[in-house]
């Protein structure tokens, strides 16, 4: 299935494919605070329609993960990683998905402070 997104102004918009089998939700420093629920899926699937200079990245710690914002509206739509062989994943906040019922997704718990 096409997913649809954005952050709230729309200079930020993206389209990816898959299906969502659930969400994860982070409870490390940076998610806990942003409130996202994220689905996990190869980079490929996921193609930036709009972006421009709007698209931020913040990244803390052991930088091993680039938090992707919006730099008018301040909303974090996706976040990036590269894995150690090199494999490369972007985490959808759902919550910036068009037309998800994001209540009927099972989200599972993730102890990104312990990670």
């Amino acid at each position: 299935m096409l997913y649809k997104g954005s952050c709230h102004c729309g200079k930020v918009a993206f389209e990816v494919k898959g299906e969502i089998g659930g969400a994860v939700r982070c409870n490390c420093s940076i998610c806990a605070r942003k409130g996202a629920l994220l689905w996990a899926v190869p980079h490929e699937k996921l193609s930036l329609v709009a972006w421009g200079d709007d698209l931020g990245r913040y990244t803390f710690g052991k930088a091993q993960i680039a938090h992707r914002f919006c730099r008018t509206c301040g909303i974090h739509p996706f976040a990036e990683d590269v894995g150690e062989s090199g494999e490369r994943t972007a985490y959808i906040n759902i919550n910036c998905l068009d037309d998800v019922d994001v209540a009927s997704i099972e989200v599972f718990e993730f102890d990104g402070r312990a990670a």
